[in-house]
């Protein structure tokens, strides 16, 4: 591995690296929750994570480690294990024709974040593999193949585990499956939209942090949490 050492020979982390680990975490911990809603675009079933879960991914382009993935996971437990808490606590009587709604959407939760728990651990470190390996391959050419490529292996790896574990027995088999297929598709398209926004962040981060990692030489196990990559 290679990157910039500053002059006390420690790794050249700031500023950068904060913001996309709050971004990184919030997007996954939002997501998880609003996977609890299922919307509809003419024929097409979606769920409402669609709309915030994909930032994740390109935050994970950007710049992300094991411990930030790791970080993510470990908060969105704590949210899902204070929801549960919650859904024990007696309502109020003034709260009684709500605790139905809360209920709904906090009782879904574990299975959702059991689900997002190892979906997520596969998407999200395949996806941070291709891109470190195809970085490495390219001697840093070709971000956007790079960000494409990866995004389609760690959003196909994603799609495949999650919708089964979450929504298996809940919704028909058919419309599973097309939420697995539309998924991959419209979260493809999403990184590609969002591609010139994410090569200027990528450009601000390398500016900030005088660092540009390529990972020669590492483990890729994902449980060396302190690692870079």
């Amino acid at each position: 591995m290679t990157m910039t050492i500053d002059h006390k020979g420690t790794r050249h982390f700031g500023v950068s690296l904060l913001i996309c680990t709050v971004l990184f975490v919030t997007c996954l911990i939002t997501s998880n929750l609003l996977e609890t809603k299922l919307f509809q675009i003419g024929r097409l079933t979606l769920t409402a994570g669609f709309i915030i879960f994909p930032v994740s991914y390109i935050v994970n382009d950007c710049m992300i480690t094991r411990l930030v993935i790791w970080l993510g996971l470990i908060l969105n437990f704590l949210v899902v294990a204070a929801g549960e808490l919650a859904v024990l606590l007696p309502p109020a009587d003034c709260w009684l024709d709500n605790e139905p709604h809360f209920n709904y959407v906090f009782g879904l939760a574990p299975r959702i974040t059991g689900a997002s728990f190892v979906a997520f651990l596969i998407g999200s470190f395949l996806n941070a593999y291709v891109m470190s390996r195809m970085k490495v391959l390219s001697s840093g050419r070709h971000f956007s193949l790079r960000a494409i490529v990866s995004t389609i292996v760690g959003e196909g790896a994603d799609s495949l585990v999650f919708f089964p574990l979450a929504f298996y027995g809940s919704v028909p088999h058919s419309i599973l499956i097309q939420m697995m297929v539309i998924q991959v598709i419209a979260k493809t398209l999403y990184e590609i939209i969002a591609l010139p926004l994410t090569i200027r962040i990528v450009k601000w981060i390398k500016k900030q942090e005088h660092i540009d990692v390529y990972d020669q030489g590492i483990s890729y196990n994902i449980l060396k949490v302190t690692d870079i990559r």
